[in-house]
């Protein structure tokens, strides 16, 4: 079964909205081939207008970094979903690493908001991944299927269909180090064959799953050629119109 391939930012704490207007035109300049994969850019709260305003400039899809699980109330800081969906964006990251590490989100926290963006109508980027002691002593498909377990429970194939995934091992984000194409495509095929035993082969087939970790204009290509990986959740490159434009494309068929 076919499924789209999707290349997503991550701008993390990074631009301001008004950079936004150049970076559109910037990225729309460095395209000069074809490309088979919707384009989307996540970047903080302020920012989401802005690109929103800017996202037919390149046809890109526009998504959050995070949302909180609680609808309303006295969680200081926080940004409901209900408000989130009143910026307009159609994506929103949920359970990246940096949120875990720095945030003490847990698997059933993931779930919560994946499921509230399901519910309004927001598509959910679920983070994954383990660290490098993890990997060292064998534990990734066992970590990994864990988090992929705990962050679906409860939800319908039907809606677990609407999710995307980005397996983005721990100890390859913002590192320089990327996971070989084998380790990638091993991690990748390990979660989508845990999404048929949850649900079942077609839905599985259905989802897509990216690769994050470092993931740049040198080893794009390789990576995006695996058959599991889906395309990138894209970190640092993602800031570099030329280089994220050049990540776009090689997803060229």
């Amino acid at each position: 079964m076919s499924r789209k391939t999707v290349i997503a930012g991550n701008w993390k704490m990074n631009k301001l909205a008004s950079e936004v207007p150049a970076f559109a035109s910037e990225l729309k300049a460095a395209i000069t081939g074809a490309y088979d994969c919707d384009i989307v850019i996540c970047a903080p709260y302020p920012l989401i207008p802005a690109l929103n305003a800017n996202k037919d400039v390149v046809g890109m899809g526009v998504g959050a970094e995070d949302v909180s699980a609680f609808e309303k109330g006295a969680y200081t800081g926080e940004v409901s979903v209900s408000q989130l969906k009143e910026l307009g964006p159609q994506y929103c990251i949920v359970g990246h690493s940096e949120r875990r590490q720095y945030h003490n989100e847990t698997d059933s926290s993931v779930n919560a908001k994946t499921k509230a963006l399901l519910a309004n109508g927001i598509t959910p980027i679920v983070c994954v991944g383990e660290s490098l002691k993890q990997r060292e002593c064998g534990l990734t498909k066992d970590f990994v299927n864990s988090q992929v377990v705990v962050a679906f429970s409860g939800i319908s194939a039907e809606d677990a269909k609407k999710c995307i995934i980005a397996y983005e091992p721990i100890w390859a984000i913002g590192t320089g180090v990327t996971a070989t194409n084998e380790q990638a495509q091993e991690a990748c095929h390990d979660i989508r064959a845990e999404l048929a035993r949850i649900y079942d082969q077609e839905t599985a087939d259905s989802i897509t799953i990216q690769y994050g970790g470092s993931m740049n204009a040198k080893n794009a290509a390789d990576l995006l050629a695996q058959p599991d990986i889906d395309g990138g959740l894209i970190g640092g490159a993602s800031l570099k119109p030329v280089d994220f434009a050049t990540i776009i494309m090689a997803t060229a068929k």
